[in-house]
């Protein structure tokens, strides 16, 4: 887990489901050849950094829907 200095340079993305509430919201964004996600209510706080494998791994579980998340 990282975070701090430097996150205001990545291009941080949100589902477009996400709305524009300020809810609780995942973001991601790239951080080559990593990426790093964090909580969009405490945007400064920490991140953490996937493989991009692990990531893209972890994705498409969840958009299949074979993880229950209710």
């Amino acid at each position: 887990m990282t975070g701090g200095p430097g996150q205001e340079l990545l291009q941080w993305r949100k589902s477009s489901r996400s709305g524009d509430t300020g809810g609780q919201c995942v973001e991601v964004a790239a951080l080559s050849p990593s990426v790093a996600v964090r909580d969009s209510k405490n945007p400064d706080g920490p991140m953490l950094t996937f493989d991009a494998a692990t990531w893209a791994d972890f994705a498409s579980v969840i958009k299949a829907g074979r993880h229950d998340l209710g």
